[in-house]
């Protein structure tokens, strides 16, 4: 096993556009009094679709938060991307004074899943009902997965390393991955996360051939993991971004450091492979504890990727025990989202950010609505959960079959995710 790397990653700033919160502070109060916010879906467009529940973002205003010349040109889910990242690095203390002096020390990282469905579902209207003399120019460009990114260090004038993840659901902590992979490899700060916007009807009807997706009309019983009753997961828009920091950085300019990202690890198993999953679970978390140099009992809490899939919810709890032996039986689980919904790429980001605050707070948040879960899990209901807390272990699995898991540690950590 290698020495911890010298230029740790931290986490100084978080950001975040969520259907139960659109500012940390907000968020994080819902997320520990498990106050859940699934509901039926309002967009227009949407009501003869047999997907009826949803997480919506319905408490943001584009234009206070984005420029007049960014928002004409960007998709919903860019406008939650810019928000958030705005917030993020306002939470880490970085002006532009700081950035402008050194843009090539600030990249961006991000990850999509839907990329800009309403934005193109409304050019792509306006070809066939008017031609195409009427579709707008950034068509080609708004909806592509990349575009948060783009946007994001165009509007900062971020020059440094940039990229976008494409890995289905756990592509948003591989996107942090990356993030501190580029911080060990030199790069200062980066800006890092996932956000989506997939309840434009254009994006639902797509979202239909999933048999994964809870069509279940009540709110309250549309997303129940790890339970009898289980029958699919509820999506969700929104999401959160972070700032990445080498530790030493952060220091220097006396920025806290919230968490460090101690260890990540992926694989890939294939798509709606839930029984396979378990053992590319427990693989990734293996790797993720290896870089972390972190043991299995020194997991003090575990967010779940929490599918509501009978078969994969199982898989998840068997992995869970295989990966942390006797200790995974005891360790608290938790699945925020299921008061929120599963946002795609961005849903383990919002793991991520409810985990450091969970560190940070000594609570473990609960799991709204599920009351009756019958795996063999020490699983967080009903109200949450005070403890001590020092590390965080997240999990995450696509669609598609990708699996990751990352480590989190309180303040300063042992390890480098890279």
């Amino acid at each position: 096993m290698s020495e911890p790397h010298p230029r740790r990653a931290a986490i100084t700033g978080i950001g975040l556009v969520a259907p139960n919160g659109t500012s940390t502070a907000t968020f994080w109060k819902s997320t520990r009094e498990g106050i859940s916010v699934l509901d039926r879906i309002t967009r227009e467009g949407c009501g003869h679709l047999p997907l009826r529940v949803a997480g919506e973002v319905r408490d943001f205003d584009p234009p206070t938060v984005v420029e007049e010349r960014y928002l004409v040109q960007t998709d919903r889910f860019t406008h939650f991307a810019m928000a958030a990242a705005d917030q993020a690095l306002d939470d880490a203390g970085l002006d532009r004074t700081e950035t402008d002096a050194a843009p090539f020390s600030v990249g961006v990282v991000t990850a999509a899943g839907s990329g800009g469905g309403e934005f193109g579902q409304r050019e792509l209207q306006q070809l066939w009902d008017k031609g195409s003399r009427f579709v707008g120019p950034y068509q080609s460009i708004a909806w592509f997965y990349a575009a948060s990114t783009g946007q994001i260090s165009i509007r900062r004038g971020f020059k440094g390393p940039c990229g976008v993840v494409a890995a289905d659901e756990a592509g948003g902590l591989d996107a942090l991955a990356h993030a501190a992979r580029a911080v060990r490899r030199g790069t200062d700060v980066i800006v890092a996360g996932a956000t989506e916007a997939p309840l434009a009807p254009y994006s639902m009807v797509c979202q239909l051939g999933y048999e994964e997706l809870s069509v279940v009309d009540d709110p309250e019983r549309a997303y129940r993991p790890f339970t009898a009753s289980a029958c699919g997961f509820v999506p969700a828009e929104g999401g959160a971004m972070l700032v990445v920091e080498a530790e030493t950085s952060a220091r220097r300019r006396g920025a806290p450091v919230r968490a460090t990202l101690a260890g990540h690890a992926a694989t890939f198993t294939g798509a709606s492979r839930w029984e396979q999953s378990r053992e590319g679970l427990v693989q990734a978390i293996r790797g993720a504890l290896a870089e972390a140099h972190c043991a299995p009992e020194e997991i003090d809490v575990v967010f779940a990727d929490a599918l509501g899939v009978p078969e994969a919810d199982r898989a998840e709890a068997l992995a869970i025990a295989d990966a942390l032996g006797a200790h995974g039986r005891r360790v608290p689980v938790t699945a925020p989202k299921t008061a929120y919904g599963r946002g795609y790429s961005a849903a383990p980001v919002l793991d991520v950010a409810a985990a450091v605050l969970a560190l940070e707070h000594g609570l473990i948040p609960p799991t709204p609505n599920v009351f009756d879960a019958c795996h063999d899990l020490d699983l967080v209901t009903s109200r949450a959960r005070a403890a001590e807390l020092r590390t965080a272990l997240v999990l995450s699995r696509g669609l598609m079959g990708s699996n990751s898991a990352l480590v989190l540690r309180l303040g300063a950590g042992d390890g480098d995710a890279s």
